[in-house]
Order: structure tokens, then C-alpha cells, then sequence
């Protein structure tokens, strides 16, 4: 799972996508209600309301997400309230969209408008219950969540020496290899959130109510709906497919922790049981590629550092995402827009608070897409860009498609093929690029990956 996986592709337009594809809020019509809404209404009736409502629904959509990219990009209160405001406004349409729908439920529809009023019900991510002030209080209670994340710091002399952000943390767990110093800076940073543990207590509570009303357990058996099975049968499909790849994961689970344990003691790592996650390289254990020094089979010997090439060839934040673009033209993409040189985020500005943890972002479901990230020169986010670019070539390539198509096949194909980009930048890319002269033999393959 890469970076971005965390703050899932643009939260505030996919929170208010989500809350537009609201379902059907009231209990389930009775046969005799759905037979005499049927005989009011034709299959042209249907057919308009879905032009209509997906018009209303995009342009809603792209006001919330103008006003999430403003909230993420300049954390203060009045932001914080105008992102708020404007996913509260599109719920509200919602409820309206989602009341009118249900007058077609018995009319045998054309393929393509009944997948659309599917995908009206399915949709989702993020139901709000229909009570207007709990409505409300899951919009504000969002942003805040996201405004507080972002303004996040770890002050380890206190609020009045220097205070670390969130990338110079990550930077320590990358760099460092005292356990101490490792240990301090992620139990640091994960200070930050008990500060707004009861407001996700209760943001739970209120997405659970808005999943319950819909029909559903809660939100997570929502969620499990989403993929043309039942809920049950994506649980046990997504058990079988893990049991598969589990022996894989334990031997280098157990690998790992072995020369971990070489290398910083017993009374740093056990011989079992799960590894410290502060010693993975990553703040959320996501991926270990920065501690491949310390764990790397003793006969493979790295040819390479990619963060030293790039770091000595003056590389700057504009110029690594430039690579990143470089490898889509050469399979054949156009490359991207002006607007997204003009208007993405590539380095955390010194004089505000914003969310840097790596997102992409599509503004107005065309062209408008952009990223919002804080580089650092390392070969960890030169990866990281190649995936984040994988989401906007995405956006991009479905942005012909009609609103309610313009997204992924399901919620797991962007970080598919996100990470499927991410997983291309080999040693023989780095050669193309002139970043090495030879690529490593094929024998090196093994301790490489």
C-alpha cells in the first residue's frame, strides 16, 4: 500500500462523490407503493431525472472538491468551515436526489440507465444520516479531522523549541538507525491523534447511522456491497485470495525480522510475534524499501543509491515529478496538462500549514487534475510520484465518460494501478533515464526485490 493509499485519492470531492451517491434514505416502499409509482412514471422519466441528477451531482461535486483542494492546501477555520459548508450542501441534494429515484424501482429499465441508478445506491464511501444536524456535524466534523492531521507536529522539547512536521519525521525513520531516536519520532507523531480520537469515536457513530438507514449493518458491510457480490461472499473472496499470498508474507515477515534483530539486539526485536513497527523505515509500515541496507541478503550488493544519484544531480521537486510524467508520455499518453505545473502542490511552503501527506486530485473531471504533495529528493517519493501520476493518467483517461462512469472500475483499481506504475521503476528504467550505466544482473534480482 503506497503512501497515498491512506488519505485514499482527494478526500474532500471523494467524500462529497460519496455523499452525492447517497441511497435511498427512507424505509423500502411496500409492492403496492412500487406498483402505483410505476404506473406514474415511464422509462423517459427515468431516464431524464438520471441526465438531470448527474448534472446537479457534477457540479456539486467540483464545487466541494475546489473547496477541499483550499482546505487541504490553507488549514485555517474559515477554510476548514467552507469545505465543510460545501460537502453539507451536497448532501442535502442528496436526500432529494436519492427520495426521487425511488419512484423507478419497478420499471424495467435500458441496461445503461439502471446501472446508473446501481451505482446511485452503491456508490459509496460516506452515507450521512438524514437528520439535518447530524448531517452537519459528520460534514464539520470531517474537515476538522483532516484540518488537524495536516497541521499535526512533534515538539520533543515542547511547544516552545522546534517542532517537527510530519515530513521530517518520516525523514528520521528513512535516515536513521538508532532505535532510540526511531522510536521517539514515531511515538511522537502518533501523538497527534488522541487529541481527536472522540470526535472519530462519534464520526463513526454518525457514518454507521447514515450506513444503518440504508439498510445496511454498518458502514463496513456498505462497503463490502460494492463489488457486484454480497458482502459475505467479498469477505470469504478476499480470505481466499490472502491465504494464497500468507506464506509469502510470513517468510519475509519473519526474514525481515531476523536481520533486524541482527542488527539492533534481542531487546530491540523478538525472535517472534510482530515487528517494532518504528524500525520498518515507513511511519505506517506501508513499505520497507528504506531499510534495505539493514536487511538485504548478505551476497547481494546494491549497485546503486538511487537518493544519492538524485540528490547529486541537483534534482528539485518539479524535476522528479517531470520523470514521473516522462514514463506516461513514453508508453504513448499525452502528456499532462499546463494547469497541473500551475496549480499542483510540490514542496511544503514555509509560511502555512497544509496536508502533505500525498494525494492526487482531479478538480473538475476533465483535465483539471493536479497532485498535493511535500517532495523530498529521496527514492521513496521519486516511487511515490510515479504512483500518484498513475491516478491522474487514470482521471484523465475516464474523464470522457458520463459523471456517474468517471471513476475507477471499483475503489481498489486506482491503487492497482497506482502501485503497478510505482513497481516499473526498476533498474533498467533508472538506465534509460541515465541514472546508472549498467543495470544489475539478473542474479540480483532476488535481493533487489
Amino acid at each position: 500500500m503506497n503512501l497515498s493509499c491512506l488519505r485514499k485519492l482527494r478526500r474532500f470531492q471523494q467524500f462529497a462523490v460519496s455523499i452525492v451517491l447517497l441511497a435511498v434514505l427512507l424505509p423500502t416502499p411496500s409492492a403496492a407503493q412500487k406498483a402505483k409509482a410505476a404506473r406514474s412514471v415511464t422509462v423517459a422519466d427515468a431516464q431524464k431525472f438520471v441526465a438531470d441528477a448527474e448534472k446537479r451531482y457534477n457540479d456539486a461535486i467540483i464545487k466541494a472538491g475546489r473547496a477541499g483542494w483550499v482546505q487541504s492546501n490553507f488549514i485555517t477555520d474559515d477554510t476548514e468551515a467552507i469545505a465543510a459548508a460545501a460537502n453539507e450542501e451536497v448532501a442535502k441534494l442528496v436526500k432529494e436526489l436519492a427520495e426521487t429515484a425511488r419512484k423507478f424501482d419497478s420499471l424495467k429499465l435500458p441496461a445503461d440507465t439502471a446501472r446508473k441508478l446501481k451505482l446511485l445506491k452503491l456508490a459509496l464511501s460516506l452515507p450521512a444520516p438524514s437528520n439535518p444536524a447530524e448531517l452537519s456535524e459528520l460534514t464539520k466534523t470531517a474537515a476538522s479531522m483532516e484540518a488537524d492531521y495536516g497541521k499535526g507536529k512533534y515538539c520533543p522539547d515542547g511547544p516552545q523549541g522546534k517542532c517537527l512536521a510530519l515530513g521530517e519525521l518520516e525523514d528520521i525513520l528513512a535516515a536513521s538507525r538508532n532505535p532510540e531516536e526511531l522510536k521517539k519520532a514515531w511515538l511522537g507523531w502518533h501523538q497527534v491523534s488522541p487529541a481527536y480520537r472522540a470526535r472519530y469515536v462519534r464520526f463513526v457513530e454518525l457514518a454507521n447511522k447514515g450506513a444503518r438507514e440504508m439498510g445496511f449493518k454498518d458502514l463496513g458491510a456498505m462497503w463490502r456491497s460494492n463489488y457486484d457480490m454480497e458482502p459475505e461472499a467479498f469477505a470469504a473472496e478476499m480470505e481466499r485470495l490472502w491465504q494464497q499470498v500468507k506464506p509469502l508474507y510470513d517468510s519475509l515477515h519473519t526474514y525481515v525480522r531476523a536481520k533486524l534483530r541482527q542488527k539492533y539486539g534481542p531487546d530491540v526485536v523478538p525472535a517472534t510475534g510482530p515487528i517494532p513497527a518504528h524500525l520498518l523505515g515507513n511511519m505506517w509500515s506501508q513499505q520497507w524499501g528504506n531499510i534495505y541496507d539493514a536487511v538485504k541478503p548478505a551476497e547481494t550488493a546494491q549497485s546503486y543509491d538511487l537518493t544519492k544519484i538524485l540528490q547529486t544531480r541537483n534534482t528539485d521537486a518539479k524535476q522528479m515529478v517531470k520523470y514521473g510524467e516522462g514514463f506516461f508520455t513514453s508508453l504513448g499518453f499525452a502528456a499532462l496538462p499546463e494547469t497541473f505545473w500551475q496549480r499542483s502542490l510540490f514542496t511544503k511552503p514555509q509560511d502555512r500549514d497544509v496536508v502533505c501527506h500525498a494525494s492526487a486530485w482531479d478538480i473538475d473531471s476533465q483535465k483539471d487534475v493536479r497532485i498535493k504533495m511535500c517532495i523530498n529528493i529521496n527514492a521513496e517519493d521519486f516511487t511515490v510520484i510515479h504512483h500518484e501520476l498513475g491516478h491522474n493518467f487514470y482521471q484523465m483517461a475516464y474523464a470522457p465518460q458520463p459523471p456517474l462512469y468517471q471513476n475507477s472500475a471499483n475503489d481498489g483499481f486506482h491503487e492497482a494501478i497506482g502501485d503497478t506504475i510505482a513497481l516499473s521503476v526498476t533498474p533498467e528504467y533508472l538506465k534509460q533515464l541515465g541514472f546508472i550505466s549498467q543495470a544489475p544482473d539478473e542474479k540480483a534480482d532476488i535481493g533487489l526485490l
